[in-house]
Parts: C-alpha cells; structure tokens; sequence
C-alpha cells in the first residue's frame, strides 16, 4: 500500500509544482487565476487522495469547503474581468480576448477616420 500512497502523492506534488512555476511566471492575470484554480484542485484531490487510502471521513467536510472555495474565487474573478472587458468595449459586447479587443479597436478608429 506504500507504493499506491508514494505513486499519488509523487504525481500531485510535481502537479503542484508545475502549477507554482506558471502560477510565478505567467504573464497575464488569467494565467494566473487559472494556475490558482488548477493549485486549488490538486489539493482537493490530494485530500480525496488520503480520504480514500486512509479510510477517514473527517476529511471529506474540508474537502468541500476547498472544492467551494476554488469555485467562488474562479467566478469571482471571471465576473471581475469580465465586467472590466465589458466597460472597456463601450458598446456593451463583451470582447472576451485581447486580439478581439485590439481588432474592435482598430474597427472604430476607421470609422473615426472616415
């Protein structure tokens, strides 16, 4: 049973670990969020992980309060950004990636030239 216990907690750990370089380097906001996000599950599944080798219940309470946590704070900040693309666009469209914003940009500056 070692092993098994080893095995999981080796591949969580180089997850997590992963997940702290590109949560360290990522360049934009949404990389960010998204590597917190991901951070958030792999410790949700590392307690699922000995929940279920370990037999102990008492772990599955906190483990729902983290599962609810991680998806609190991703629609929180997906609600942010998005209301920061929203008032940003002008006409009330949501832009969703910056190429679309720098496209619709450069839309309503031909129309200003004309």
């Amino acid at each position: 049973m070692t092993a098994v216990y080893w095995a999981a907690y080796v591949m969580l750990g180089g997850g997590a670990l992963l997940t702290l370089v590109r949560l360290a380097r990522g360049p934009s906001l949404l990389d960010r969020v998204v590597a917190t996000d991901v951070l958030l599950v792999i410790i949700s599944a590392g307690l699922a992980v000995y929940a279920a080798l370990a037999r102990d219940p008492t772990v599955v309470p906190v483990l729902v309060v983290v599962s609810l946590l991680a998806f609190v704070g991703s629609v929180s900040v997906a609600r942010y950004i998005g209301g920061m693309l929203m008032s940003s666009a002008g006409d009330g469209q949501d832009v969703g990636l910056p190429e679309a914003a720098e496209e619709q940009a450069a839309r309503a500056a031909e129309g200003e030239q004309r």
